[in-house]
């Protein structure tokens, strides 16, 4: 299993970090040791800066290589939101000078992910982040410059999707720092799917 994340894919949270908008989609690769299924995550020793990521998230449903977008539907099923623990600091060394993104991504528990869902039982997509019971991010598929489908057909074009495969599919706005004793909250259709304590 593998963890695929598309950056740079919301109107609004690409402005913020001064990015031109994308001509077509980028992601890099979580290791699965960075799967969180517990309610809690431990701030590592190695940042200073960690930042809270809420993304929807489709899981691939069987084996697909070069992926036409009119059948990418075919590919999933189930649908759930995660977080994307980013390394700020470190992520900022590493595009300063031109190095891969894994040290700052794909730490270990730095994908948390919720309760999944059918997405024939969901009404919408849309989406939103409680921290400490304040609203600090909401999206929508609307929002992205890429949709679902077509992120699997690009993707599919380079690396055959698995069974179990998840993908992340960008951040909206409203992106920012975790501090210890942080409650996190993320809705789906207005549904609480995801619920994390920091510890």
């Amino acid at each position: 299993m593998k963890i695929i994340c598309i950056g740079r894919n919301y109107r609004g949270h690409d402005k913020r970090f001064k990015n031109p908008a994308p001509k077509e989609p980028m992601f890099f690769v979580k290791p699965d040791t960075a799967l969180l299924r517990t309610d809690h995550f431990y701030i590592p020793s190695y940042s200073k800066n960690i930042h809270y990521e809420l993304e929807l998230v489709v899981k691939i449903k069987k084996v697909g290589k070069c992926i036409s977008k009119k059948f990418a539907p075919n590919y999933y099923d189930e649908v759930s939101i995660g977080l994307d623990f980013t390394a700020r600091d470190l992520l900022d060394k590493c595009i300063k000078n031109g190095m891969p993104w894994e040290l700052a991504k794909g730490f270990d528990s730095s994908a948390p992910i919720g309760k999944w869902y059918q997405k024939k039982e969901l009404k919408s997509l849309d989406f939103h982040l409680l921290k400490n019971g304040e609203k600090v991010q909401e999206g929508s598929p609307s929002q992205m410059f890429f949709d679902i489908d077509t992120i699997i057909e690009y993707v599919s074009k380079f690396m055959t999707l698995k069974k179990g495969d998840l993908i992340y599919t960008g951040t909206p706005a409203g992106v920012g720092k975790i501090e210890s004793g942080d409650l996190y909250q993320g809705y789906l259709n207005g549904q609480k799917t995801l619920e994390l304590r920091v510890l």
